[in-house]
């Protein structure tokens, strides 16, 4: 294997990196709920899993 022959310097090193950047999460509010979630995640609220306005799952029937 190939062996760099002399050390590469830190600014080399961080020119390289600048392009490594952390993303804030788009955070979206549901219309119906109000709750702050992740676009195209579906989500808890209440006992009920909403997606896209609708719910999915009903966990509160489920146990009554």
């Amino acid at each position: 294997m190939a062996h760099p022959k002399r050390r590469q310097s830190s600014t080399r090193r961080d020119k390289r990196r600048t392009h490594y950047k952390a993303t804030v999460a788009t955070i979206a509010t549901c219309p119906v709920t109000g709750e702050a979630h992740l676009y195209h995640r579906a989500y808890w609220h209440e006992g009920k899993m909403y997606y896209r306005g609708q719910v999915v799952i009903d966990k509160s029937v489920a146990e009554a």
